[in-house]
């Protein structure tokens, strides 16, 4: 195939595809990737974010890979719904909705917890899931329970 056959051929599959004639090319990370929400939990939280699908691919797995780590865990994902429907909450208060024995077993999940941004420590000592994460955290829970097949 001669150099203008071959791109004779690619503009007639990328035109193609704006017609929605073909399919897309393998590798393509064409696309936007969006969500948002508006929640009243502990005051009204409203958040958009949208970024394209390429930028999405290429960004670093670990800042990620340890949020999505610290909700794997079933004591941290019960900290983290716990605080996002009830609000900011004490030690004692968390350790009953974790069902954990100990107070350094709770410490040892918020340290995970805190670390990779899903939840912080207010002036008073109490635990919250802060207001810009509000809605991600709730995305996150959301998306995994689909995947799962629980909101069919």
């Amino acid at each position: 195939m001669t150099d203008t056959e071959a791109r004779l051929a690619d503009l007639e599959r990328r035109v193609a595809a704006l017609e929605g004639g073909g399919a897309p090319e393998p590798g393509d990370t064409s696309g936007t990737v969006r969500y948002s929400g508006e929640v009243h939990l502990h005051g009204d939280v409203s958040w958009t974010i949208e970024y394209d699908v390429g930028s999405a691919l290429r960004l670093g797995d670990e800042p990620r890979l340890a949020v999505l780590a610290a909700l794997g865990h079933p004591a941290r994902a019960g900290i983290v719904r716990a605080l996002l429907a009830g609000g900011p909450c004490g030690t004692a208060d968390l350790q009953e909705a974790a069902g954990l024995a100990s107070t350094g077993q709770l410490y040892h999940h918020l340290r995970s917890l805190t670390h990779c941004g899903l939840v912080e420590q207010d002036g008073r000592g109490s635990y919250r899931v802060a207001p810009r994460v509000v809605v991600p955290a709730l995305v996150l829970l959301t998306a995994a329970a689909d995947i799962a097949g629980q909101l069919r």
